[in-house]
């Protein structure tokens, strides 16, 4: 059942709605194409709790945040179906709520529908969202894989038989087809694994002791393993790295914020400024604003520019949309906005989904240089480090300390080859170095 959201202007503090169907019961949502899986927290109603629309019934974990539930309709909660720390399938009934002067249904606890359901989630299976989908699935005639965190695996009977004939691993590849549905071209494409040698041993850690602390994989934890791992064996990585003379840089900035300070308005950050020349560089070379597509490569319009936030679980990149549109203000305050509320998971599911290409700053960090992980499905990331101050080669070849920062791109070579990286860097240098550019 997808999530009503409130209309525009209303208060959209990180609350999904759902509405209760004549069935009467809640599922656990798909909030986002890689959840798969999601933990209620807490519960913040009990049985026999009179429930009107509005009331936050639940938080619930995703893979990327931890959302307040509200119920969507007036009932009385029948029944907690799932217990609180529980992890349940997406689909999974997890309240049943009645309406006024509405009896149980006969077996005391779910409807018809949402006990199949629930028989499907115990066996091991997600449960279908709908009726049609199960049928669909069961008139294919063929087993469904499961991925490594036991969730169905789509894909079509052809793509299934030559995966089997191969050897492919479903659960490994992305799938190019309608709903993300993994599609012959796929697996066709997917990378050929030689048995010429021997195979890679999968050496298991040391065992816990005493005094170690065994810390369980959180939703969030297991995604960004799950999508860095496929990302780092399945995309060839290759890098590029710049020196950019950040002196011009900092001392617009500190024009900028003198002024701000002066107006009251809101100071900038060198992360602003790379931000927006990061988008305005795409724009000038949109080869990069890319993705791979099996038999394609899409090269997107607007450049949605996904920013690396560091939260308490791992990491998050929420997604500015049409940053191409936006003013280095608007980017800032976009940033600043996105960041803080993904620190306190107060995200919307589609505020990080989306991203064409992905900023990784490490500079706080006292980080001077390194290569970061491309995000997939995007073609393209960039790791920016800290600006140093060093001894650099000035007019007439005398030495003065000068202020640098390094950049570096890191990029999928099917999309993007060598002198597309490097032209699309010096368009960063150029932009950095004259950063009154930005401004015009």
């Amino acid at each position: 059942m997808p999530p009503a959201f409130p209309p525009a202007g209303a208060d959209t503090t990180t609350r999904f709605f759902l509405t209760v169907q004549m069935a009467k019961h809640i599922e656990m949502p798909k909030l986002a194409d890689t959840m798969t899986e999601g933990t209620v927290v807490k519960w913040r109603v009990k049985e026999g709790d009179q429930v009107a629309t509005g009331d936050v019934v639940a938080e619930v974990e995703t893979d990327k945040a931890t959302m307040e539930m509200e119920s969507f309709d007036d009932g009385i909660v029948h029944k907690l179906l799932v217990a609180a720390g529980q992890k349940v399938p997406c689909g999974t009934p997890i309240i049943l709520l009645l309406g006024k002067n509405e009896q149980a249904p006969a077996d005391g606890s779910l409807p018809a529908v949402a006990a199949k359901q629930a028989v499907a989630a115990a066996a091991g299976g997600a449960p279908a969202s709908s009726g049609a989908a199960t049928a669909v699935a069961h008139a294919s005639g063929s087993r469904a894989a499961t991925s490594t965190s036991g969730s169905r695996v789509k894909a079509s009977p052809l793509a299934r038989k030559i995966a089997a004939a191969q050897g492919v691993n479903l659960s490994t590849l992305r799938g190019s087809g309608p709903s993300g549905r993994i599609v012959a071209r796929d697996v066709e494409n997917a990378p050929v694994v030689t048995g010429s040698g021997p195979s890679v041993p999968v050496v298991p850690p040391v065992p816990a002791g005493i005094g170690d602390t065994v810390i369980p994989l959180s939703g969030m934890r297991r995604v960004i393993a799950e999508r860095l791992l496929s990302s780092k064996t399945h995309l060839p990585h290759f890098y590029l790295t710049i020196e950019v003379d950040a002196a011009p840089l900092m001392k617009l900035r500190a024009e900028a914020n003198s002024a701000a300070e002066t107006s009251g308005g809101q100071k900038l950050t060198v992360n602003d400024f790379v931000l927006k020349a990061v988008v305005t560089a795409a724009q000038k070379v949109p080869q990069v604003n890319a993705s791979f597509a099996g038999d394609s490569i899409i090269q997107y319009a607007s450049v949605n520019l996904s920013v690396a936030v560091a939260v308490e679980e791992g990491l998050v990149t929420p997604v500015i949309r049409d940053a191409q549109k936006k003013s280095l203000r608007e980017i800032s305050e976009a940033v600043k906005d996105l960041a803080t509320r993904a620190r306190n998971k107060k995200l919307k599911p589609d505020e990080y989904v989306g991203g064409t290409i992905t900023v990784s700053n490490l500079g706080a960090y006292g980080i001077e240089q390194f290569c970061a992980i491309i995000n997939p499905p995007q073609a393209l990331i960039l790791a920016v480090g800290a600006i140093v101050k060093k001894p650099v080669v000035g007019p007439g070849d005398t030495i003065v300390v000068g202020q640098r920062v390094s950049i570096t791109l890191s990029a999928d070579h099917r999309v993007v080859d060598g002198a597309v990286g490097a032209n699309y860097l010096g368009e960063l240098k150029k932009l950095l170095e004259s950063p009154a550019l930005m401004l015009m």
